[in-house]
């Protein structure tokens, strides 16, 4: 018998050469399949772009997502496999998530999204999952924010300094115009550097010691953090918007039970998908239910949507989400930039 084993570590220096430039992806895979590193599967995202798609892909009958699979690991990670598709793609998200890497210097999602033509079966895109990740995430905020936002204008609070912070104030800067920002960490350093990344894009940012302080001075705010703790608890502004995105099991909480509740019985809150149902931590630890809930879906598809009072925004992520992100880089491979 073969010891399939030991193809593993070839298979490994295979992908990372065709990240580095050191094959082209004729010579490692079929000609009609890119294989994306990191930077080039953000080239394909710009936001903008990314925001319509996700609209777009909203209104599309031809979707369907099922049910993602979730299958815990030994030392407390996860493996995603999310599938989705329409009538010219499939593709599958396969990710891990490893909360322990954060001690560790080592990415806490890692893993790709493989993209199909429906009617060929052949591989198109392989695109980067952390990034896919983290610029959709941050794409359904933004348009989260323009349907539903009482007040646009910032500064933005932004409540964790990792991946899906730097992603948020891209994404925000982009295709709000937001152009102040206050940032807050467990993490001071964290918090530091992106407010100087931030600074470095023409853009005004400052660390904030408390985020609950901070909250009356933001009409707009996210959270997105790892959700090992409650971060928020604040009451809101009557004008406020706030995406919660860190949360996405049902054993997982960024936002207190009594600031969900007051949304709930104060303003308007909405979910990403109908799957939040069981997956929303924050919404499920206030004994809400749910199902009561309209969806981004619901936003879009009604014409003049009517939020009331302080709107919350929980974004639990779904594979719809990555769909739009691979027909937005299946797109721009037209482009300048085509492989």
């Amino acid at each position: 018998m073969k010891n399939h084993s030991a193809l593993f570590p070839a298979l490994c220096r295979i992908k990372a050469l065709a990240y580095h430039g050191g094959m082209t992806s004729a010579s490692s895979m079929p000609v009609s399949c890119a294989l994306l590193d990191p930077a080039r599967t953000a080239e394909r995202l710009p936001y903008p772009l990314l925001v319509k798609a996700l609209t777009a892909l909203l209104q599309d009958p031809s979707v369907q997502v099922p049910a993602r699979l979730v299958l815990p690991l030994p030392g407390g990670g996860s493996l995603f496999v999310m599938p989705a598709l329409d009538g010219l793609s499939a593709i599958t998200k396969l990710i891990t998530f490893t909360p322990a890497n954060a001690g560790r210097g080592l990415a806490t999602i890692q893993g790709d999204v493989v993209v199909f033509d429906v009617a060929t079966g052949q591989r198109r895109l392989i695109l980067d999952g952390p990034t896919v990740t983290a610029r959709r995430t941050a794409a359904v905020s933004v348009l989260a924010a323009q349907r539903l936002a009482p007040c646009k204008q910032g500064p933005l609070l932004i409540v964790g300094a990792g991946v899906q912070g730097k992603a948020h104030l891209e994404a925000f800067a982009e295709g709000l115009n937001t152009r102040e920002f206050l940032i807050a960490s467990r993490s001071l350093s964290s918090a530091q550097g992106l407010a100087h990344y931030a600074q470095t894009l023409g853009l005004q940012a400052r660390v904030v010691l408390d985020a609950d302080a901070a909250l009356a001075d933001c009409p707009i705010a996210v959270t997105c953090t790892p959700a090992h703790e409650v971060v928020l608890g604040a009451l809101p502004r009557g004008d406020a918007f706030v995406a919660a995105v860190g949360a996405f099991t049902p054993k997982m909480a960024e936002l207190s039970p009594e600031l969900c509740r007051y949304f709930a019985a104060h303003g308007t809150v909405v979910v990403d998908t109908v799957d939040a149902a069981h997956e929303a931590g924050d919404l499920l630890q206030a004994g809400l239910e749910v199902t009561r809930f309209a969806s981004l879906a619901d936003v879009v598809r009604t014409e003049a949507f009517a939020a009331k009072g302080p709107v919350l925004f929980k974004s639990c992520g779904w594979a719809g989400w990555d769909l739009a992100a691979a027909r937005t880089a299946l797109a721009q491979a037209v482009g300048p930039h085509a492989d």
